[in-house]
């Protein structure tokens, strides 16, 4: 599943527990537009999304 995919690279790319990476997954507005179909975020790839994800945490920083 692409969820999956996506808290594997983001763990990777931060170098945290899957765990972790999970908790910011799904707390983040990627997740959430990810979640609704009609944004379409489902056909980016998981680099793409974990880009964004990177972005949101860096915003709140």
């Amino acid at each position: 599943m692409k969820y999956s995919r996506v808290v594997s690279l983001l763990a990777e790319t931060l170098n945290i527990s899957q765990e972790r990476a999970l908790g910011l997954f799904y707390n983040s507005d990627t997740y959430r537009y990810l979640s609704q179909k009609m944004y379409h975020l489902h056909n980016m790839s998981d680099a793409y999304l974990v880009d964004e994800i990177m972005l949101e945490l860096q915003a709140k920083q």
